[in-house]
């Protein structure tokens, strides 16, 4: 019997296509190899970059008027009201004061005359708070994707006398947003001042976002009062059941400034503050405070909303006093249902307003073209949101619409100065839409 012929070369192709897998899997360890080590110095390289913007010293706008600042800081207890989001039952309500004020300046030289020695700036945020917030934030936001506050440059001095120029001076409470830090605010505040306001913030535990004691105690806000992270409908019943909490404390620091007032225990702003003359603006739910607030305490006189949505029984009611809005970009959002409410419930407001109104939209302008976060976090970051299109406006740009449009409605509103004067900002700034 004859025997079949044996397949000699499928042996030998078996070892061939063994040979090529190898070569192929090796091949790809290597690719793999280079992409990882790429990715890794692509990476270093990215920190690097990122750590040297860190780095880099920031100077905040020059104040446009022509009064230096001072800038003092004060801690006040409310012992007439417990605090209602403190972990501890009983716990009395606390605030940290941030005063910007019109400093007085020597006839000689110009300079601004402090009440301490060595007539120091005012850092833009004291360390211990800068600690706690970069705790608070995480590595990669306060060491990487921020500005070093410590290299932040401010224009106020610590402590400075107030200027003699004017026995007293108007006075403007001015509220952050959610979490945000008082000092966020800190170039609408020096621009302010520096047109004769006396400006007062404040941050307070449990609702700002890390709050610094003068005994250096920490205390951070819980989750369960961070609005911010929330879909729409948890949002606004949240938001709804904090914004009489923050009102209240709003209420007190205004009495307590009439108190300061009359006699401060230093004397500095004795006599000092016009409490006839108070308006309030703030920015994000702090907007929706200065339209509560002013709706709720007839001792306000004129307020601005800056990009907030508005909350509370003044959606209803409407308001009496003159009032600004001053919005960002949502041309993108409007087809959004809860965006859509939210202009519904501002458009009501403002068209009931008798008595002096006006509404500003800034084209290109994001959320935090209002405050000093545009030039503090990262120049890459900024880029990055350039380039989806999600801010246009530059920084800086957008600082000084809004500057100068609030103290041009306050001049108006707590000064007298002419109305027509709030026409003047739209014919400087083309990316402003005004609506009368």
């Amino acid at each position: 019997m004859s025997q079949l012929p044996t397949p000699t070369g499928l042996p030998n192709s078996g070892r061939r296509f063994g040979a090529f897998a190898m070569r192929f899997i090796k091949r790809a360890i290597n690719v793999l190899a280079a992409l990882v080590v790429l990715a890794i110095v692509g990476l270093a390289a990215l920190f690097a970059l990122l750590w040297r913007d860190h780095r880099t010293a920031t100077t905040l706008p020059e104040p446009a008027g022509h009064f230096a600042v001072g800038r003092t800081t004060y801690t006040w207890m409310n012992d007439a009201e417990r605090d209602e989001l403190a972990p501890s039952p009983g716990t009395k309500r606390e605030v940290v004061v941030w005063m910007w004020y019109p400093a007085a300046t020597s006839a000689t030289t110009g300079a601004a005359i402090s009440a301490t020695t060595g007539a120091a700036r005012a850092e833009y945020l004291p360390g211990p708070w800068r600690l706690a917030d970069a705790q608070h934030s995480g590595i990669l936001m306060s060491q990487f994707l921020t500005r070093d506050l410590s290299l932040v440059q401010a224009h106020s001095l610590a402590d400075a006398d107030v200027s003699p120029e004017q026995r007293s001076y108007p006075v403007v409470i001015m509220r952050a947003g959610g979490g945000a830090l008082t000092t966020d605010f800190t170039t609408l505040a020096e621009d302010l001042a520096s047109h004769g306001y006396i400006v007062v913030g404040f941050d307070a535990p449990y609702r700002t976002i890390v709050v610094v004691l003068p005994d250096n105690h920490v205390v951070t806000r819980p989750p369960a009062n961070d609005p911010e992270s929330l879909p729409a409908d948890q949002l606004d019943r949240l938001a709804n059941k904090l914004l009489p909490i923050w009102t209240g404390d709003t209420k007190f620091v205004v009495s307590q400034l009439e108190r300061f007032n009359a006699a401060d225990p230093s004397g500095k702003f004795t006599g000092r503050l016009d409490m006839q003359r108070i308006g309030m603006f703030g920015h994000s739910f702090g907007g929706a405070q200065a339209l509560q607030f002013c709706h709720d305490d007839p001792r306000c006189k004129a307020g601005i909303d800056i990009d907030g949505a508005p909350y509370g029984s003044v959606v209803q009611d409407g308001l009496k006093q003159p009032f600004m809005f001053m919005l960002s970009d949502h041309s993108r959002e409007m087809s959004d249902p809860a965006s859509k409410n939210i202009g519904a419930k501002i458009q009501s407001i403002y068209d009931r307003l008798p008595n002096g109104r006006f509404f500003v939209t800034i084209r290109g302008a994001n959320h935090f073209s209002f405050s000093d976060q545009m030039l503090l976090k990262s120049h890459y970051l900024v880029g990055l949101l350039h380039m989806l299109g999600i801010s246009r406006l530059d920084g800086r740009r957008g600082l000084a619409i809004t500057t100068d449009y609030v103290h041009t409605f306050f001049d108006v509103y707590l000064k007298g100065a002419p109305a027509a004067s709030l026409d003047r900002p739209a014919q400087l700034y083309p990316e402003v839409q005004v609506d009368h």
